[in-house]
């Protein structure tokens, strides 16, 4: 088994999603979790990940890189941001109906970016996206899902919608949200406290932990 599926294999394990990895000059590895619906977190309840969740993942995994064959300086688990990619086939089918930006490897129309509202196409590897601004009834607020009646309406009007292959695509990311009434954080390394402001903390804002190889963080001297 290789260190990449290692990596995986006690990320799932926990219950999280493996979003990327990420090596980086210097030495840093670099991993992307992300909460997934439905699941339970004894760190504390909704999708965002919090910083909690990056420290226990974190180590989890350095003791998994005790054995595998991989040389790294420093580990760093992180939550995707608001601007999360879509890398899995799996990405795709939990966004449908949430906005999205894609970057096509050559340009349609003279264009290589493109945003909407993601939607189903006729297999895994085909896609909709269902452009602004002619979509039926009023638009949606950004990032939030929209009934299956305005998507039926949108996708049968084919001036609205783009089909594209998931192999037309260089870069796929959600269209950032900022939620005022959810969790605030900071990037900081294990052991430091989160922090939140008196009126509440803001949801997905990035995460994340950080260790130095061969040091377990958060322990005490």
């Amino acid at each position: 088994m290789s260190w990449q599926s290692a990596l995986e294999r006690t990320v799932t394990g926990l219950g999280y999603d493996l979003v990327d990895v990420e090596r980086s000059v210097g030495g840093l590895l670099r991993v992307t979790i992300d909460r997934l619906p439905g699941q339970s977190y004894g760190c504390g309840p909704g999708e965002s990940v919090l910083v909690e969740d990056c420290e226990m993942v974190t180590r989890q995994l350095q003791l998994v890189l005790e054995v595998e064959p991989l040389e790294y300086e420093r580990l760093e688990v992180s939550s995707p941001g608001l601007d999360r990619p879509l890398k899995k086939l799996s990405d795709w089918q939990r966004f449908v109906g949430v906005e999205i930006e894609i970057t096509l490897r050559e340009k349609f129309q003279d264009r290589r970016k493109w945003r909407g509202v993601l939607a189903a196409g006729e297999s895994d590897s085909q896609w909709r996206l269902l452009l602004p601004p002619e979509r039926v009834g009023a638009p949606p607020k950004k990032g939030a899902r929209i009934s299956a009646r305005a998507l039926a309406l949108a996708a049968a009007q084919p001036q609205q919608a783009m089909d594209f292959g998931l192999d037309e695509v260089r870069e796929a990311r959600l269209v950032p949200v900022v939620d005022f009434k959810g969790r605030q954080g900071q990037a900081v390394g294990l052991g430091d406290a989160p922090s939140a402001g008196p009126a509440g903390p803001v949801a997905g804002q990035e995460h994340a932990a950080h260790a130095q190889v061969g040091q377990v963080d958060g322990g005490q001297d």
